[in-house]
């Protein structure tokens, strides 16, 4: 198949094996003094060893090569420990590669391997600290306002206050929300909480992430969850309620159905 893959110049390279690093696919090794491209299966052509190398050497092409394998690919990263895994996954988070990272989620519950937290919550830059004026049309009725009701069925709802032993938490479907999103997304109550139970955390400016993994996997391993859904913002920093959770499904020794949904910062739900 033709797809894009990486070239190395061998008349740049000078061996140095930066670019190793920068590949933790293992699809690039040092032979005969140079880097060299060792297996198509392993290489993503996503390019994250080009970054790596201080002498240009390395470039994207569209050319034909063998379909990239993100199972073989993790049979190779898997063996590197929890750096290692952590790095590709991290990779493939930062590329919007959602269907490969998935792969390679479900490749390490398979076979028993942890799934390290892969997103830096706390880094900065992230676009979600960007200052936004979002624009709304007029929605003045004519009519008095209607007055809505709460559909709220638990409290507390902060994460940290949850009592994995409450009774609400029996066979109760669970919603694990961003704290962002009840106010981002208009029909959050109907949508969401109906007839369900609700957590709240911040993946970003919590500092109690580890105690929130713990949390969770004391409430699977505790009741009989019968499903969560994840409603996070489509900001990258918000992604990390999703690591969580499947960090404390694993840890619970449960199987857990779990549904994704990401709201806009204009309120819509994609």
């Amino acid at each position: 198949m033709e797809r894009d893959i990486i070239t190395i110049d061998e008349e740049k390279c000078n061996g140095c094996g930066a670019c190793i690093t920068g590949c933790p696919e293992g699809a690039l090794q040092i032979i005969d003094n140079k880097a060299r491209l060792v297996s198509d299966l392993f290489c993503d052509g996503l390019g994250a060893c080009i970054g790596t190398c201080p002498k240009d050497a390395i470039t994207v092409e569209r050319r034909e090569a063998e379909p990239y394998d993100e199972y073989k690919v993790m049979e190779n990263v898997s063996k590197g420990g929890e750096n290692v895994i952590k790095a590709h996954l991290k990779h493939l988070y930062e590329h919007g590669e959602k269907v490969f990272l998935k792969q390679a989620i479900d490749y390490l519950k398979q076979n028993n391997i942890p799934v390290p937290l892969y997103i830096d919550m706390t880094a900065h830059g992230c676009p979600g600290q960007m200052a936004k004026q979002i624009e709304r049309k007029n929605t003045e009725h004519n009519s008095a306002s209607v007055n809505l009701q709460s559909e709220l069925q638990n409290w507390p709802v902060q994460l940290k206050l949850l009592n994995p032993n409450a009774p609400y938490l029996k066979n109760a479907e669970l919603v694990i929300a961003a704290d962002c999103a009840a106010f981002a997304y208009a029909n959050f109550h109907q949508k969401f909480i109906k007839g369900k139970v609700l957590a709240i955390f911040c993946p970003k400016l919590d500092k109690t992430l580890d105690d929130y993994i713990e949390k969770l996997a004391d409430i699977f391993a505790a009741q009989e969850i019968k499903s969560v859904s994840i409603v996070h913002m489509e900001v990258p920093c918000c992604g990390g309620i999703e690591v969580i959770v499947r960090r404390a499904i694993e840890q619970s020794g449960k199987i857990v159905i779990m549904k994704d949904y990401t709201i806009s910062i204009s309120g819509e739900l994609i």
